[in-house]
């Protein structure tokens, strides 16, 4: 099979096409013919040797795919060859075959080609878990979204409004902002510009925030904490900045406040079929309905992923890459 290679660590044209052994499913496993992967920030950090693969997983990177079902490995059920699929991997996913535990495996949904299912996984598993698992998002409070033009804010957008949140989102120029709008989000701060711990609590008559998803970190903590609310939640998912920081505690308790995170990479397949069995009880139906959707800012050819992840890398787009893995 074709894939895309880290051939060393380094800018992005360390990412050569190359020739690998096609895999095979063990058992529990389900092989994909992949059509196309989702290109995300942590493969830009793992072709710059600061996010190595899991134990056991592919050194090939991509972390979400679609296709159909090339083969079924010994126990796994309720699948055909041929159906149409798109998974959550933990490597892999820039290859014309991936072999897949069945947990992490989900239905195309109805009405998506497999372009838009491919820009699925990866951004709606991490939301679910964080917005609503850990951060325990309920309708009528409050959420600020960090980065709210990336896959991760795209999507948490149109969720959070989905399931009844008044949204404020922050990104780094107008365009973006008025994007955010566009999708849902009630106010957007361009941080460049404006102080968003200012202007939310100006949105918020004084009571802030219930949660914040911050993908930010660094000095970014210590202002979150300032707008959360009583009884408010800060989910860490991502450290653009940096990962220390200095917090005045004391805030944390008069405001009975919750610091949370997590990352989805090394969770088990148990774990994350948690996560995907919600997500096909909550989730699906919206995607399915048109409620939400993907928002796909380019698709690239396969053989050009060091484009994909340049622009990655210049934080211009407003959503999702895609590699077309047939093209």
């Amino acid at each position: 099979m074709r894939a895309i290679e880290i051939t060393s660590f380094g800018p992005p044209d360390v990412l050569k096409l190359v020739e690998r052994p096609d895999p095979f499913p063990a058992p529990g496993e389900i092989l994909i013919d992949v059509a196309a992967a989702g290109v995300n920030r942590p493969d830009v950090i793992q072709r710059l040797g600061k996010y190595p693969p899991p134990p056991g997983a592919s050194d090939i990177p991509g972390l979400e795919v679609s296709g159909v079902v090339a083969a079924l490995g010994a126990e796994v059920t309720g699948w055909a060859i041929g159906d149409p699929i798109c998974a959550l991997v933990a490597g892999g996913g820039y290859a014309e075959r991936a072999a897949v535990p069945h947990e992490q495996c989900l239905p195309l949904p109805k009405g998506l080609t497999a372009i838009q299912a491919a820009g699925i996984p990866e951004t709606f598993f991490t939301v679910w878990t964080n917005v609503f698992q850990r951060g325990r998002l309920q309708a009528g409070e409050t959420i600020l979204i960090h980065g709210g033009t990336s896959g991760i804010g795209t999507t948490a957008i149109q969720l959070a409004k989905a399931f009844g949140a008044v949204v404020i989102g922050t990104a780094g120029s107008d365009d973006k902002c008025a994007a955010m709008r566009k999708l849902g989000a009630d106010h957007a701060f361009n941080y460049k510009t404006q102080d968003w711990v200012a202007e939310g609590k100006r949105v918020t008559e004084g009571r802030g925030v219930n949660l914040i998803l911050d993908i930010v970190g660094g000095d970014y903590i210590a202002r979150n904490l300032d707008l959360l609310a009583i009884e408010g939640r800060l989910v860490q998912i991502a450290f653009l900045k940096q990962a220390r920081a200095e917090i005045d505690f004391s805030v944390l308790m008069r405001k009975r406040c919750t610091i949370t995170g997590s990352t989805l990479r090394p969770r088990t397949p148990a774990e994350k079929g948690a996560i995907a069995r919600e997500l096909y009880e909550q989730v699906w139906p919206l995607l399915e309905s048109g409620a939400v959707a993907p928002v796909i800012h380019k698709v690239f050819p396969f053989a050009d992923a060091a484009a994909a992840h340049r622009l990655m890398e210049e934080s211009t787009h407003i959503g999702k890459l895609v590699l077309d893995v047939r093209s």
